[in-house]
């Protein structure tokens, strides 16, 4: 059973009015809201969201990079890069995900609903990226692009007023980059917990010597908090 039943159809009509986006195939939508630990404890085969995801970061990144390009003929290809990385990070695809409701649609196995798995940031940047692969699927790259734009349009209009969110790590790579021969790498210390709800802390090392801790949810958030602890430490010197 790959759980679209008639009330499920019903749930993901729902969800496409709150999407703005009609799909000619609703198996594409479904397919995009169940979870790996869903397929893994289900009867038979069962696709999971992967795939999409994976077509999904791809439509993100061209559509986002195409609208800096063009709405910001100014930045130079670094501050390009570094403003398309603020705007599509994790914090944002879970912020647009939680505002459009994912998490109540997904397909969870039993360990991911127990532990939180609806709400958890990873999953949710998972599934909205997900969602945008199949619209890009079913309805073609104009529609999806308009689509990821028009879910980005808030993000796009805090770049132009200069109110992104800090990318630690780039800051901190440009830093470190002023001193010749200077090297950056981070380091795992420690991951624990279950696969459901795993706790990481990185060490950020600069000329092979601990300059930070970070802790998190993710590797990605775990890394950009030990950025951000060296970079205050060596902007105070």
């Amino acid at each position: 059973m790959d759980g679209l039943t008639e009330k499920r159809r019903e749930d993901l009509s729902v969800l496409q009015k709150k999407l703005g986006v009609t799909f000619h195939d609703v198996r594409l939508l479904h397919t995009a809201l169940i979870h790996t630990s869903y397929a893994n404890e289900a009867p038979g085969r069962v696709m999971h969201n992967e795939r999409l995801e994976f077509l999904g970061d791809a439509v993100l990144e061209l559509a986002s990079s195409t609208y800096l390009y063009t709405h910001f003929p100014k930045l130079p290809e670094g501050e390009l890069t570094k403003t398309r990385a603020s705007i599509v990070c994790s914090a944002t695809l879970a912020k647009i995900a939680g505002r459009l409701g994912l998490g109540d649609y997904l397909l969870l196995g039993h360990g991911e609903e127990m532990g939180g798995g609806r709400t958890r940031t990873t999953n949710l940047e998972d599934t909205f990226e997900a969602v945008l692969g199949a619209v890009y699927l079913d309805q073609g790259w104009e529609i999806a692009r308009d689509y990821a734009l028009r879910e980005l349009a808030p993000e796009f209009e805090n770049a132009e007023l200069g109110k992104l969110v800090k990318d630690y790590k780039t800051m901190l790579q440009e830093v470190v980059q002023q001193r010749p021969d200077s090297t950056i790498a981070y380091e795992l210390l420690e991951a624990s917990g279950p696969d459901h709800c795993k706790h990481y802390v990185f060490a950020v090392k600069i000329d092979g010597k601990v300059c930070g801790k970070g802790e998190g949810p993710s590797k990605k958030e775990a890394e950009q908090r030990a950025a951000e602890v060296a970079l205050k430490k060596l902007t105070k010197k």
